[in-house]
């Protein structure tokens, strides 16, 4: 999991964004790391948010977001009535299955942002009521996007970590690595 984005190549604005939008996937994956099923799911704090709940939601809004720039309709159909199940794992739903759907989600992302023509095309936003109304986005804004969404929840993912067995972002990266922090 990338812990430093390294400098693009000259020119490669779509590498630097895939490459920020990784560096804070690996965030909320560092997160799980160790973690069984039931402390991955286990709520902490006041928040109704888990570990595994996050791996989940922000697994269906990549695919979402990258399904409506696509034209396509996203997976799985999110409205105020359901919104919360994003959060939770259903039943016979797993952590593991949810980081492997991810990492489906995002070799999608990654290779819809490779072959589009230009980072200037644009694409329609919902008729939701949170977006105004026959508004159209870039595919820039879209990666950007992705980027401030899983960044808001990586930060959210230390917090409940560290709260759950006092692991921290520092010390799971250097469990990840084989080496040692402090």
């Amino acid at each position: 999991m990338v812990t430093h984005v390294r400098a693009e190549a000259q020119g490669d604005e779509r590498g630097a964004l895939l490459a920020f939008l990784a560096e804070q996937r690996g965030g909320v994956r560092r997160a799980v790391l160790g973690l069984t099923d039931e402390q991955a799911t286990s709520r902490p704090s006041a928040s109704e948010l888990s570990l595994a709940g996050l791996v989940k939601h922000v697994a269906e809004v990549e695919q979402g977001w990258i399904a409506r720039a696509k034209g396509e309709p996203p997976a799985v159909k999110r409205d105020e009535s359901n919104w919360h199940e994003c959060f939770v794992l259903a039943e016979g739903e797993t952590t593991a299955q949810q980081l492997a759907y991810w990492e489906e989600v995002a070799a999608e992302t990654e290779s819809f942002v490779r072959s589009l023509p230009s980072l200037d095309d644009t694409f329609p936003l919902p008729n939701d009521p949170w977006f105004p109304p026959d508004e159209a986005v870039s595919m820039r804004w879209l990666v950007l996007h992705l980027i401030r969404e899983t960044a808001r929840h990586a930060g959210h993912a230390d917090i409940i970590r560290e709260s759950l067995d006092g692991k921290t972002a520092f010390e799971l990266v250097a469990q990840e690595q084989g080496t040692s922090w402090g």
